[in-house]
């Protein structure tokens, strides 16, 4: 596994910095200075809303870039005398010849058990775990609001002011910021939408494809799937943003993370 440091040295990481950058001075100094002019009261307006939205991206990206999603606790082991009573029982890993606690998988390209794991992801040259799963989503919800403010933007800029296309540098370039900032707006924003679904439901993606079957054998027999982490919206939400709702969206407030062992369920 990469150190942290040399992660940001990583193609992937490199091109999403590159591309915020880019997005964000295409936006600022070309389309709302074109629209609304950055001297008037709402082009300064949009410009300090959108920076600050490119600042939540890149600050929360930063942190899941650096944040450690976490390992199994070497002081971590099974108490065989005193099995769970809720059923979440501890699974052994072959790769790594340990125990691994629940919710925890083997990541291939990290060569290790990540706490809470909910999958690799090469955009940030690390794990999205237990550890960095909320500077993640604060970077999704950031990164999508920041593609669909930047692309409403760029249609009223490119409907409301008179362009010269009769130049074709000019043409293609818009056809380019176009195609990017609707591509991001689209994608990213499904997966924000993902995430939200598994955010309410306490679930991981590896938890979701896992309980595929589960959900389908429920629906079959006219009863009704339920996860067993899902303790309702709140408390979801609480148990991964954190207590305070002020700090829900600080992706450095992770002060409520444990050692991410051990996770109450739901008693329905």
């Amino acid at each position: 596994m990469r150190g942290r440091k040399g992660r940001f040295l990583s193609v992937p990481v490199l091109a999403v910095i590159s591309l915020i950058g880019f997005v964000y001075y295409t936006t600022v100094f070309v389309f709302i200075e074109d629209w609304l002019g950055l001297s008037t009261s709402l082009g300064f307006l949009n410009y300090l809303i959108y920076s600050w939205v490119a600042f939540m991206s890149l600050l929360s990206f930063f942190v899941a870039v650096i944040k450690d999603p976490g390992g199994v606790p070497t002081s971590f082991a099974i108490d065989s005398e005193n099995p769970p009573k809720n059923g979440v029982t501890s699974r052994y890993c072959d790769k790594c010849s340990t125990y691994k606690p629940p919710r925890s998988h083997h990541c291939r390209v990290c060569k290790r058990c990540v706490l809470k794991m909910d999958h690799h992801c090469v955009w940030i040259s690390n794990c999205v775990g237990y550890g960095n799963y909320k500077p993640f989503i604060i970077f999704v919800l950031h990164a999508a609001v920041g593609s669909i403010y930047s692309m409403v933007i760029f249609v009223s800029s490119i409907l409301q002011k008179d362009h010269d296309f009769s130049r074709t540098s000019h043409k293609l370039f818009c056809v380019l910021c176009g195609l990017v900032m609707i591509g991001l707006s689209l994608t990213i924003g499904t997966l924000l939408g993902w995430h939200i679904y598994l955010l309410t439901h306490n679930m991981t993606t590896i938890e979701y494809r896992e309980a595929v079957r589960a959900m389908w054998l429920a629906r079959k027999s006219g009863q009704k799937y339920h996860h067993r982490f899902d303790l309702g919206v709140y408390k979801n939400l609480s148990q991964i943003l954190g207590p305070n709702m002020l700090k829900w969206l600080c992706p450095i407030a992770l002060g409520h993370l444990k050692d991410g062992t051990e996770f109450p369920i739901s008693n329905d």
